[in-house]
Order: structure tokens, then C-alpha cells, then sequence
């Protein structure tokens, strides 16, 4: 199966006629034409040629040179002209609209060429002579210092489209290229001239642009992981990041970068900013044939996608040099969110092209010449394919829905995690994640993208707006963080959602926002961004993406019949809302070099995994006739209570007029609602809802507090603030003091115990556990408590079997290595506590003898739970440097009339335990003496096995588990006399069900009498290897196996080590 052909369209299939009247969209599609060129001709009028424009005053915004450090404001804006950049893009797309409309069409193409114009005459044509000065620079020569991400996204992303749809590789009606003579040149950098009406000859002007800014953010890329550092000088480089190989790393690693002003550099960037490059530099150097932008970023994205979590989920923080994660911080939002984009739309990209040419890059060789890419090895060819890309996103959603989507609350969101264990971490989300619904609808989630972009649209019903963050726990703005600038993220979601539905409800919606943005953004010059959107402060600020984005998706979403909404290609929108596309004619390069690529084999599709969603489900077809499926759905109050929409004042519904008091003006007039929000959008007309329509109930949460007992005040504190858990590993905490615990428990349904009811922790003392977290409890602390609200319950047909050998001399430890395999963990961010991250395995040393015990034992633990068939690791945990070994294994006890239980013998404390004796590792193991029988089927034992020995150690086979038994002689029971019986099983195959051993018949003695004293009996089913193994043990114990039950439920997530 190809996934490719079915994913790339998914967003964009024409599936039906929209349920909204044709006037009433015309209508919409002015509006949007309407406010995008009063902020253009504004700009272009009052800001132009600076970045961007203010709106309430009528006057440009410049970056700030005077203070470096404003980098919300510098490092976007770098002095070329960036709103002019980020535009040319929407009129192109407005260029292709009906004719008829105003500004659209005709009109619209005229502005994308002049605008194209007007751009070069500032900044030159890109070529290195006379003609390659404009009246401002000459090219990006600036001395500017930006931040990588916001120029390849927005700087090289927005020329590339541009120049993509003057060439006529994307769309526009009435628009014909023809070049004015037919050139045939290698340069793939000098094409043919295109003439248009306004005098203009357009060869190529926008893609040498492109190429000039990107090379002039290339050394930003050479660090040691491939990681770009955050910002580069235009002009200068990077001369503030001292320690890049550069400059030959002439600081020492570590020590702290100044900036001119004696302030600390920062070599931090994040996920989105380092992997969300591939889109733009992959194009770019596919137009020009220079193969070092596409390859530095697809390393960059790479080296992030390493260091995810053993979770699979990836952080927000990350430095380009070392590689750390800087906090712990996890999510769709800010800092992630472009990168799940980029895995999948770069799938879709580089879906059908050849490979990419990395042995010669033309230009190779020139003065000044920078590859990063020298320092590293070439990337390997899995990692250049689409079919990467695409495993990527399944595997990083797959992450993502298992651990940051959160469904204990009133309604579906998705929260911000811990990055190693899926723990909860903030108790917001941020307007930049309202994208992940869009991608979910490219994706052919559809379903999942329905509900997640229900939340943002009740949050814009409730504030005419996104506020920047959201509080699910104060359920209001988070922390005076209350600011909109613009931002497309939820209006894209709504265009895609809509583009794979074609639903109406998106419409309104679309609607919604319109009529939102225009009642409160609206400003003599343009339109401003909301400082608060609940108080409306206004901005003095149009952000270059509001006319770049938002207007555009808008009007996207208004045009069904757009080229771009019918174009059935795999071109895709960058994050700043750009189409791109790898073009499949070269325009500009000879005719051999077409031969030679039209010879070249594309790309083919091997990766296939049916457990991900590969195909783009049908529209759902409402069964009422409103036509919205969307309208229909029980759940929409459940989100109108999580987001607190119902308790909110509708201003468009019915108002009251009520006389108030204004210090200033007296007695004034205002209004004030009579009812609540009941509907959303608030555009959203009665009809469309279906008419015998209902809500489903809230859920009804079941839950359940435990509190132990505390033996004084200070205990009681230690476990408030969960001071008595530690993180070990990623399956979550384990508790080290039960004393003044409290435990949170939710009664759930589901598969785990046969579809009865069951327990989850949620949450330990203050400290709120992730969907998926275990809680670790020591078998010494809870296995002897039987209380109605924590009842350990013992596991009659499994022990762990524990035992413990000296450490072999060197010629002897090569026959151990055949037979074990010593445990292993890894030196990245498995513990909580721990910032840094590594994409190798990198074996602790003995001291973390500790550590690897636990986690051994907590893996052990979650594998019985969860897979019962498994068993133990063979993996041996060392004590010390040179000290002994201590190993487990599981065992199965004897069933039958011939099975006796096992010893009643204490558990043998875990290594690093609470019990456990460090110093003399050998006395926590009560059985020293082992003898070793062999099938023990020819003959009986001597008379001294069972009463010198404390085990004896058989081989299964031979003979049945009886007639093993009836071998051994009689003896009188004493401590020093046998305690278990250990049969191995060498030979199981990998099918092979773990079973109890049966007894058939009652024990006999050799002499046929019935035994007084029966002997318990196990089966390990272990390693080729383990009867020798064991048979070197210094030492025996045994543990016991738990399952813990409240109220006679099970809690599913408590595990007992």
C-alpha cells in the first residue's frame, strides 16, 4: 500500500457543496479580501520599508538596536522588509479568486508583482554584481541579529513561495508565465525571463534571495550536535557563540558565551526551532541544486528526534551544543508544536522525488564557502526518505495521544507533561497548540482533530479570542498571559478540519472569527493585536503573520473552489502559512541535466505499519438534514463545561440597557446580557442544530482517598509534599516511606481485568500521576496489610526466585557472558531528576548498583501485571566494582496432589531495599547450601542431598515432576535441611506458555512411603544457562508476588516489588 497518496490530501479532498448559501460565502470572502488590504495598504503606506507596521499610531516597527536583549522583538524583525516578505504569498492566493470580487484576482496579482518589484528594487536581484544592490542593501547584507527559526519560516519560506508562484509551479487563475526568450543555462539560478504588465522581468530574483539568506544562516548550524544555535548575524555570523567549531572551539566547552554588552549568550533553542527547518531548506535547495540546506536541516531535526524520551516524547528546551533537554517541559505548544508538523508534512513533501544529490552542490568552492554539514557524517539513507518522515509523526502522535492527551476532566485536552514519565506538569495550554487539530485532520485523524479543536473554539466563543495561555485549573487566563497578536493557529485548524469534512459548522466558525477580529482588532491603520482579550487592550502591533496566516486561511476557508484547495499535488503550508512544493520540471537547468533526472528512480514506499491510521476516513454523514455532523455531537456541553463558556455572558444574545455612573461622563448607558452563553460559535444558526438533539451526561467520577497512618507530624509532612517517592524510572515513582501517604484513586472500566471495575492511582500526595504511571510499593511495607482500602493480595502461583553468585575470575567470567546478560541502563533522562539526554546507550558504572536494581525489579513488576506469559530478565545487577552478582528469576509453584506451599520464609529483601544489608550482601539470602541433581529420574538421591542441603537444583526432563520428588530420600526437617526443590526448564521454546508444574500423584520416599513431610517444588523457566548459573549461587532466596485490591477492586496501577 502507498499511505502517501492517501495522506497528502486528506486536508484537502473536495467532498461536497458547502451548506452554506453562495452569497452569504461571497460575503465572507470580501470581508476577509476587505481586512486584509486595509492592513496592506496600510502597511505599504505608513511602514513600509520597514518590518512591520503600527497600527494605532500609523507609524513603522523597526527592531529595536538599541537593546539586543528585546528578542520578542529582534528576533523576528531584521530589517528587510518582513510584513512586504510574509504577504506576497496571500496575494498570490487572492490573485486566484474569483474576478469578479473586489481586490481579488486581477487587482490582487497586480499587488504580488508590484509588491515583488518593489522588493527588489530595495534589496537588489540576488546577484553578486552592480544589479545585485537595491536602493536599501545589497541583498540581506544587514547587520541584523535574528533568530534562525522566525527567518527560514518567514524570511526564506516567504520568497520561496513567492517565487514558486511567479514561475507557475503554484496556481493562479489567469496567469500564464511564458518567459519572453527561452534560455537553456546549468545555472538553475538564472531562468528564462517572465515579462509582466508592469515592466517588470521576473528570472528568478526571489529564489537568488533565498539562497543568499539561507547561506547567510548557515553558520549557525555548526555546532557539535548538528543542532543550530538560535540566532546569527546577517552580516557577521556568529561571532558571540565562541565555542562553535567555526571558530575552532576557542573556549573551553562549557564556558559561558558573552554578548557585546558583557551579557551571557544563549545557546538554548527548542524542538520546533531546530527540526521545523526541513520544509523551507529542502525546497531551496532542490531549487538550486546546493545541497547543504536540506541536509543540515533534516540533521537538525534528527538529532532532536534522538533524544526523546525512552516515552517517546520529545521536550521544549534543548542546547545546541551539548544536546541537554533544559527542563523537563513536554506538549503539542510553544517550543514543540512545528516540529510534529514537519515530520508529517516533510513526509508529504519528499513524497514521489528522487533522493537528493549529495555528492556536488553547484557553487561548491566559492570565497566564503560554509557546510556544517563537514563536520558530521553523512547522513545515512533511511534518514533522507519520506517513509522516515511519516514513521516519525506516527510514532510521536502515538506518544503524544498516549501521554499528553489528558481525559480525566470534564472534556479531552491535551496538558503539558513530563517529558520522562507523562507526568502532569503546568495546568495550562497555550493558543500555539490550537494547531494540532489541523494536523490531526491531515493526518486522517479526524475524529480526534473534531474533538481537540472543540476546545479551542469554545475558548475563542468565551473571549472573542485565544488568550496566549489558558488555566484548566483556574479555568480562566493563566497568569496575566492573556495577549492574541493575530495568531492563525486556530483558524488554520478550522480550514483543514473543514477541508476533510465539509462540515458547516467550520464555516461559522470561520464567521465567528471574522466578525470577532473586526469588532475588536480594528484600528485606524490597520489591525492591532490584543495586549488582554478579556479586558480588549489593545496592541500597537500588527504582527507579519496576521496578514501572512490568518487572513489567508481564512479566506482558504471561505473559497472552496480555490485552485489550492483543488490542486492535487503534494505541495504543503509551512508553519508561517506558505504552499511549497519540489517542482517535477527544472526550470533553468539543460537538457541533459532533465534527462539525467527524469532517469533518476523516486522514492519508493516501504514503510507500512497498520496500527497507525494510513488512508482518510469519508465525511461523516449527519443523520439529521442541518447537514452539520459536528452540531449533532453529544459532547458539546461537556466541553462548554470544561472551558467555562456555559457560565459565560452571551453580548450576542439578548441585552439589557441599564444606566451606570462614569466619573467622567456622568450617567452613561450601557448593556449588559440577560442569558449565557448556550451555543457556540456564537455565529452559529439555530437550524443547523439538529432538532430532537442532546448532550450526554457529564461524567460521573468515582473516587476514592487512602491515608496511612503517620507515626508523627514530620512523616506527615515528608509524604504531603511527596518527599517519600522517588522517580527511578519512567513507569513512575516508588515509594519509600508509606507513613502519612495519601493516595488518590479513580474508579475506571476497561480491559485490563476482564472489563470489571477498577482502581488508578491518580495522584500521591500533592504530586498528580500521568495517565500511564505506575506506583512502585515495597513488598516489605504493604505485603502484610489486609485493611477494606489497601489489601495486598498474595500471588499463590508465582514467586521470585533470588539468588546471589561470586564474581568469576576473568577466564571464567567468558562462559558467564555466554550465559547472562549483565543489565544495562542507560545514561540519558531515564530518572526524573535528570536534565540531560543522549541518543547512545551508555552502561553506568558499578556504583549505580542501586538504580539498576530497581529498575530491574520495577520492569519486572510492570511485565507480570501487563504480560503475565514474560519472564524475568536474565540480567545480573553488580553490588559492588568487584563484588558478587545478584540475579532473579520467576518461578512457577507446583500444583496438584502432590504440591505443598512454598516455605513461609521472609522475602528476600530487594538489593538497595529497605531491608536490604549492604555490607554483607550475602546474609540476605536465607538457603547457602545447593545440590545439584541433575534429571534426578535414574536412581534416588543420597541420603545427605535433603539433609545437608537447604535446595537442590534439578534439570527438567527425563521423568515427570513426581517421580523427581519420589527420588529424594527421607529426612528429618530442620533449618539446615531442604527448602525447595528448583527445577529448571533450559529448553522452552519462545511459544511455550508459562504454566504451574502439576504433581500428579502425592510424594512418595524411594521406598514407596507416603512422605510425612512434603517438599514445595518450583519451575523456573529460564535461559540456556541458568541450572549452571545457579548452581554457583551463594546464596537462595525467594520474594513474593503481589496484586493490591481496595474495596475488593483492583488498583491497576500499583505494583509491588
Amino acid at each position: 500500500m502507498l499511505p502517501t497518496a492517501l495522506l497528502v490530501l486528506c486536508a484537502l479532498l473536495p467532498w461536497a457543496t458547502p451548506a452554506m448559501r453562495a452569497d452569504r460565502l461571497a460575503w465572507l470572502r470580501r470581508d476577509t479580501v476587505d481586512m486584509f488590504y486595509h492592513g496592506w495598504n496600510n502597511y505599504m503606506e505608513h511602514a513600509f520599508p520597514e518590518d512591520e507596521l503600527r497600527p494605532l499610531t500609523c507609524t513603522p516597527l523597526s527592531r529595536n538596536r538599541h537593546d539586543p536583549s528585546e528578542i520578542g522583538l529582534n528576533d523576528a524583525l531584521g530589517n528587510y522588509s518582513l510584513t512586504l516578505i510574509d504577504s506576497l504569498s496571500t496575494l498570490a492566493i487572492l490573485a486566484g479568486g474569483p474576478e469578479e470580487e473586489s481586490h481579488t484576482g486581477p487587482q490582487a496579482l497586480s499587488d504580488f508583482q508590484r509588491g515583488v518589484a518593489e522588493f527588489v528594487r530595495h534589496y537588489g536581484d540576488g546577484r553578486q554584481g552592480p544589479s545585485g544592490q537595491g536602493i536599501r542593501a545589497f541583498g540581506f547584507d544587514l547587520d541584523s541579529k535574528v533568530q534562525v527559526f522566525e527567518t527560514v519560516i518567514r524570511g526564506v519560506g516567504g520568497l520561496l513561495s513567492a517565487h514558486l508562484f511567479a514561475i507557475g509551479e503554484l496556481p493562479i487563475n489567469g496567469y500564464d508565465p511564458n518567459p519572453v526568450e527561452l534560455l537553456n543555462p546549468d545555472n538553475p539560478l538564472e531562468l528564462s525571463p517572465i515579462r509582466w504588465p508592469n515592466g517588470f522581468q521576473y528570472d528568478g530574483q526571489l529564489l537568488r534571495l533565498a539562497l543568499d539568506l539561507g547561506q547567510r544562516l548557515l553558520p549557525a548550524f555548526y555546532t557539535p550536535t548538528g543542532i543550530p544555535y538560535p540566532r546569527v548575524n546577517l552580516r557577521h555570523g556568529i561571532p558571540f557563540y565562541t565555542n562553535s567549531p567555526l571558530h575552532g572551539a576557542l573556549t573551553e566547552p562549557g564556558e559561558r558565551h558573552m554578548d557585546g554588552l558583557g551579557r551571557r549568550e544563549i545557546t538554548e533553542t527548542c524542538s520546533a526551532g531546530a527540526g521545523s527547518l526541513t520544509l523551507e531548506f529542502t525546497v531551496l535547495s532542490r531549487l538550486t541544486g546546493d545541497t547543504r540546506f536540506e541536509q543540515a536541516a533534516k540533521r537538525a531535526f534528527w538529532e532532536v528526534w534522538g533524544r526523546k524520551s525512552q516515552i517517546g516524547l520529545i521536550g521544549n528546551g534543548i542546547d545546541a551544543e551539548s544536546g541537554a533537554w533544559i527542563g523537563p517541559h513536554s506538549g503539542i505548544g510553544a517550543g514543540m508544536d512545528s516540529f510534529f508538523e514537519y515530520a508529517l508534512k516533510s513526509h508529504i513533501l519528499l513524497s514521489g522525488h528522487d533522493m537528493p544529490n549529495v555528492s556536488s552542490t553547484h557553487g561548491q568552492g566559492k570565497p566564503g564557502w560554509l557546510d556544517p554539514n563537514s563536520l558530521h557524517p553523512p547522513l545515512p539513507h533511511e534518514l533522507q526518505t519520506s517513509d522516515a518522515f511519516l514513521e516519525t509523526w506516527h510514532q510521536a502522535h502515538d506518544s503524544v495521544k498516549r501521554y499528553i492527551y489528558t481525559d480525566r476532566s470534564a472534556y479531552p485536552y491535551y496538558s503539558n507533561n513530563h517529558r520522562n514519565t507523562g507526568q502532569p506538569y503546568t495546568m495550562w495550554i497555550d493558543s500555539l497548540g490550537a494547531f494540532y487539530p489541523g494536523l490531526l485532520a491531515m493526518a486522517g485523524e479526524v475524529d480526534e482533530a473534531i474533538e481537540a479543536n472543540l476546545v479551542y473554539t469554545a475558548l475563542w466563543t468565551r473571549y472573542s479570542a485565544l488568550p496566549e495561555r489558558w488555566s484548566f485549573r483556574g479555568n480562566d487566563v493563566d497568569s496575566g498571559i492573556g495577549w492574541w497578536p493575530g495568531r492563525p493557529e486556530f483558524i488554520e485548524s478550522t480550514y483543514y478540519i473543514y477541508r476533510a469534512t465539509k462540515d458547516p459548522w467550520y464555516l461559522y466558525v470561520g464567521e465567528m472569527v471574522l466578525r470577532d477580529i473586526k469588532w475588536r482588532c480594528y484600528a485606524p491603520c490597520g489591525w492591532a493585536g490584543l495586549q488582554d482579550v478579556r479586558s480588549g487592550e489593545k496592541q500597537d502591533r500588527m504582527e507579519s503573520f496576521f496578514l501572512g496566516e490568518t487572513t489567508k486561511y481564512m479566506y482558504l476557508l471561505f473559497d472552496p473552489g480555490h485552485q489550492l484547495n483543488k490542486l492535487d499535488a503534494p505541495f504543503v503550508f509551512s508553519t508561517e502559512g506558505h504552499p511549497l512544493i519540489i517542482p517535477k520540471k527544472r526550470h533553468g537547468t539543460s537538457s541533459r541535466a532533465r534527462a539525467q533526472a527524469a532517469n533518476k528512480s523516486v522514492t519508493r514506499y516501504t514503510y507500512f505499519d497498520e496500527t497507525y491510521t494510513n488512508s482518510c476516513p469519508l465525511p461523516v454523514t449527519p443523520d439529521t438534514l442541518t447537514g452539520s455532523a459536528t452540531a449533532a455531537r453529544p459532547d458539546l456541553f461537556g466541553v462548554s463545561r470544561f472551558t467555562g463558556l456555559y457560565n459565560t455572558p452571551n453580548p450576542h444574545g439578548p441585552l439589557e440597557a441599564i444606566q451606570v455612573q462614569d466619573k467622567k461622563k456622568g450617567r452613561v448607558t450601557k448593556y449588559r446580557p440577560l442569558s449565557n452563553h448556550t451555543l457556540f460559535p456564537w455565529t452559529l444558526p439555530p437550524q443547523l442544530l439538529p432538532p430532537d438533539g442532546t448532550c450526554a451526561a457529564p461524567p460521573y467520577r468515582v473516587t476514592s482517598w487512602i491515608e496511612f497512618p503517620a507515626s508523627d507530624a514530620i512523616n506527615s509532612v515528608i509524604s504531603k509534599f511527596s518527599t517519600s517517592l522517588v522517580w527511578l524510572d519512567h513507569r513512575g515513582p516508588t515509594v519509600k516511606n508509606l507513613e502519612g501517604l495519601r493516595l488518590k484513586l479513580e474508579k475506571e472500566t476497561g480491559e485490563l481485568v476482564d472489563g470489571e471495575e477498577f482502581w488508578s492511582i491518580t495522584r500521591v500526595g500533592l504530586t498528580e500521576l500521568g495517565r500511564h504511571e505506575n506506583v512502585f510499593f515495597y513488598a516489605e511495607h504493604v505485603g502484610h496489610l489486609a485493611d477494606e482500602a489497601f489489601t495486598a493480595i498474595r500471588d499463590t502461583g508465582t514467586v521470585e526466585i533470588e539468588f546471589i553468585i561470586e564474581r568469576l575470575t576473568e577466564e571464567e567470567g567468558k562462559d558467564e557472558d555466554d550465559d547472562s546478560e549483565e543489565l544495562h541502563v542507560q545514561a540519558d533522562d531515564t530518572a526524573v531528576g535528570s536534565q540531560n539526554a543522549s541518543t547512545s546507550s551508555v552502561p553506568q558504572s558499578t556504583q549505580a548498583m542501586t538504580t539498576q536494581s530497581l529498575l530491574k525489579s520495577l520492569l519486572r513488576a510492570v511485565s507480570s501485571v501487563f504480560e503475565p506469559a514474560q519472564t524475568s530478565l536474565p540480567g545480573a545487577l553488580h553490588l559492588d566494582g568487584d563484588g558478587p552478582l545478584a540475579y532473579s528469576r520467576t518461578a512457577h509453584v507446583a500444583i496438584g496432589p502432590g504440591a505443598f506451599p512454598v516455605p513461609p520464609v521472609v522475602d528476600t529483601p530487594l538489593v538497595d531495599g529497605p531491608s536490604f544489608n549492604a555490607r554483607d550482601p550475602t546474609s540476605n539470602y536465607p538457603w547457602k547450601n545447593i545440590y545439584l541433581a541433575g534429571y534426578a529420574c535414574d536412581e534416588p538421591l543420597p541420603d545427605t542431598a535433603p539433609r545437608n542441603h537447604q535446595i537442590i537444583l534439578m534439570r527438567r526432563g527425563g521423568c515427570s515432576f513426581s517421580k523427581k520428588l519420589d527420588n529424594i530420600p527421607s529426612f528429618s526437617p530442620s533449618p539446615s535441611s531442604l527448602q525447595l526443590v528448583i527445577v529448571v526448564n533450559e529448553g522452552r521454546s519462545p511459544e511455550e506458555e508459562d504454566v504451574r508444574p502439576k504433581l500428579e500423584t502425592e510424594q512418595l520416599t524411594p521406598s514407596g512411603m507416603r512422605r510425612p513431610h512434603g517438599i514445595p517444588m518450583v519451575l523456573v523457566n529460564g535461559a540456556p544457562g541458568d541450572y549452571e548459573l545457579l548452581s554457583r549461587a551463594a546464596g537462595v532466596g525467594m520474594r513474593r508476588r503481589y496484586s493490591v485490591r481496595s474495596q475488593g477492586i483492583p488498583i491497576d496501577n500499583a505494583i509491588v516489588l
